[in-house]
Formats: C-alpha cells, structure tokens, sequence
C-alpha cells in the first residue's frame, strides 16, 4: 500500500521530459523566441521614443535639422539622374523619378542591412543595463529607417508636380511594398544582428557587398535599357534578375512611377521573405540568450 503522506509529485510538478531524465533548456524554445517578439511589439513606446531621438540627437545643433536627410538624398538623385540620362540617352522626366526613387528604397534598405549588423554591439549599454526584449533594438532601428524614408518622400512629390504622370489605384501597391520591405529589414537586422555580434569580421563584410550590390541593382540604370540593345547584352539583363534586391524594388518603385509590376516580382519577394524569417527566427531560439554576452 503506497504511503498517502509522501505522495510521489513528480510528474505532477516537473515536465515530462524532466521526468524521463532530459534537460531542457528554456532559453532556446520557440516559445521563448515568439515572447521576445511579442514584447518588443508590447514596449512600441520604448522603441517609437528612441527612433526619434535617434535623428533629433544626430542633427542636434543644426539649422535645417532632418530636412538635411532630404537635401542630400535629392541632390544626389538630381546629379546621377542628370549625368546617366545623357550617358544613356533617356529622357530626364523619366529617368530622374527612376533614380530618386530607387535611391530612396536603397537607402532604406542598406541601412537596415549595414545598421542592422550593429544593431546589438551599439546597444551593448542598454543590453547589459535595460531589461527589454533584443527586439526592441531591431524595431528601433527599422523606426527609424522608416523616418528616414519618410523625409526623403518629400523628393518625390515634388517630382511627381514638376513630372506628372497618371497615378492610381495602384498606387497602393507600393504602400503594400513598403510594408513589405518593413518585415523584411526586421529580419535583415535580427539575423545579420545576431551573427555580426557573434563574428565581428561579418559587418566589415556586408558593408563591402552593399556597396557591391548598388552597381548590380538597376538604380542609376534600367533593366529596359539593356533589353532594348538586344543580343548578349539583352542576355546579360537578365542576369540582373537574379539579384533579389531588384525584385524588392521593383514591387515599390513601379507604383510609384504609375508603371505596372509584374506578379513574378511579388513571388519571388514573397519567397525570399519567408526564408528570411525563418532563418532569423531560427537564430532568435538558438542565440537570443547568448547575445547579451557577446557584445
């Protein structure tokens, strides 16, 4: 007869896999992975503030404040889309809103690839010090991209008043894009993040590609240009296809310009997309735990 005053608890108080003799570290369950996620979202207010003060503290003490963000991106569309536009031949009222446009989406883009790398070893003071999801961290760093953005917006409307051109419905695509392109420097930022904490040697790296990757994505060039040559350079076009940066591009920068996007572009988007979260979510269960002691 079992002795009721020492009733065996055991499976009653411990997990079954505990009970059978296995260690379970809680630290590298998805369940640990989705709550940092889950509170990031909960502490917005956190990241909202930091985003902001991230810019007010950069142009502190200056004049033209952010509108800076805005001067030096629509000079430099105003220089490229002028100089390739004779190299090229293309009429200036297409091909400038084609080069304002892509550099914005680029510089939204290469600055979550390029900051993102950074994006725990230039929060190691507030890693060690605040208790806050690592999350935080990547959401304040798309934020404020995202404002960057934001200013740089303003080139094209007064693009599309000196350069009008029919807009519609489609239009929201590229809002769709865009928010699109969020998701996607969400995991750019958490995956190259948590690598680049771990392997110092691998921001240094995708710097040197990003910069690469500018000449190979049709910014200051068009894929329409070289179709239109024909022969081996028509062949060599279609080689541009296969950087996805264009396709993430394209799903934003066609609306915008009232041209149609092909459905191919939203696949493959949406392709990569998947991978890339599940490959930052993968590396979120493993390392999130380890982070704080790496950077």
């Amino acid at each position: 007869m079992q002795d009721q005053s020492h009733p065996d608890t055991t499976s009653a108080t411990l997990p079954d896999e505990r009970a059978r003799g296995e260690i379970v570290n809680d630290s590298q369950t998805f369940r640990r992975a989705v709550g940092d996620l889950r509170q990031g979202l909960h502490q917005r207010e956190l990241w909202l503030s930091l985003g902001w003060q991230d810019i007010k503290q950069r142009y502190r003490r200056s004049t033209l404040g952010p509108l800076w963000i805005t001067i030096a991106t629509g000079v430099m569309a105003v220089a490229l889309g002028f100089l390739y536009s004779i190299l090229f031949q293309i009429p200036l009222a297409d091909f400038l809103p084609h080069v304002t446009v892509g550099l914005i989406m680029w510089g939204f883009i290469s600055g979550c690839i390029k900051e993102g790398s950074e994006v725990f070893i230039a929060n190691e003071g507030l890693i060690r010090q605040l208790p806050s999801a690592l999350s935080v961290h990547v959401y304040r760093l798309v934020w404020r991209q995202f404002l960057f953005l934001l200013h740089n917006l303003v080139i094209w409307v007064v693009l599309m008043i000196v350069f009008p051109r029919p807009l519609g419905w489609e239009l929201l695509l590229s809002a769709l894009g865009l928010a699109v392109l969020m998701i996607n420097g969400v995991w750019v930022s958490m995956l190259f993040g948590i690598l680049a904490t771990r392997f110092r040697d691998i921001a240094p790296l995708l710097d040197s590609m990003v910069q690469l990757l500018f000449y190979m994505t049709p910014i200051v060039w068009t894929t329409q240009t070289l179709y239109e040559q024909g022969g081996q350079i028509a062949d060599r076009a279609r080689i541009a296809e296969l950087n996805p940066l264009y396709h993430y591009l394209e799903i934003v920068r066609a609306p915008m310009l009232g041209q149609p996007v092909a459905a191919y572009h939203w696949w493959i988007v949406l392709g990569c997309t998947a991978v890339g979260l599940l490959l930052a979510f993968l590396a979120l269960r493993k390392f999130r735990s380890r982070v704080p002691y790496w950077v």
